[in-house]
């Protein structure tokens, strides 16, 4: 692997983002998921709790723990997910396979109970969370990595953190519903150059945002 430069690793021809670095966990969540746009309730709730069980940790554990995770939480499946009760902390907490953070997993449980009243007040999970994407304006106009790096959280993100939080929610903040959006094609935060970023654009230009009820 080529060593980077502007932001990118050449690997067989191939320029992605800097931060797959050598993992091939990475390389494949970058190329297939990162920067893609998700309507499905279920995978925007799977990744909202991801990024909060993220914090203080790097992705590529979390990542490599996801499966571990689905299995754990009932597949985020957000209305299963907010039924657990104490003898299911007692089980996650037990649980070598996931993060064993007493906070984070009474969070999720606890983000699962708010996220079933948010769908049912606007129709969707998807509806509610992509009323925070960002406007045009609110974007760099040249995606380098020198702009990336400016980028730890934005308006956009510290309005969803503040009405989440507002809501209920815990382990939000501004900096993970950042990450989130990114996660979850908010926004495309493909540095230029990455092969992965115009699929990702075409992608967004296809998808259909969730209207609220």
């Amino acid at each position: 692997m080529a060593t980077p430069r502007n932001g990118l690793v050449v690997d067989g021809g191939v320029a992605r983002c800097f931060w797959i670095g050598g993992h091939t966990d990475l390389r494949l969540y970058h190329d297939q998921e990162w920067g893609r746009p998700v309507a499905d309730d279920v995978r925007l709730f799977e990744k909202l709790c991801l990024e909060g069980f993220q914090s203080g940790l790097s992705w590529l554990t979390i990542l490599r723990k996801r499966e571990a995770f689905r299995r754990a939480f009932a597949g985020f499946d957000p209305e299963r997910v907010a039924r657990f009760g104490p003898r299911d902390v007692a089980r996650l907490l037990g649980d070598a396979g996931i993060v064993r953070h007493r906070g984070k997993i009474e969070a999720a449980i606890n983000n699962a109970r708010r996220a079933v009243e948010l769908a049912g007040e606007r129709g969707s999970l998807a509806a509610y969370l992509w009323s925070f994407e960002p406007p045009a304006a609110e974007r760099p106009r040249r995606l380098t990595r020198a702009a990336l790096a400016r980028i730890t959280e934005s308006p956009a993100s510290r309005a969803l953190s503040k009405d989440l939080r507002r809501r209920g929610f815990r382990f939000v903040g501004p900096t993970t519903c950042y990450a989130f959006f990114q996660g979850v094609g908010v926004v495309n935060d493909h540095i230029e150059g990455c092969h992965a970023r115009a699929q990702a654009e075409r992608d967004r230009a296809r998808f259909r945002v969730p209207a609220a009820r």
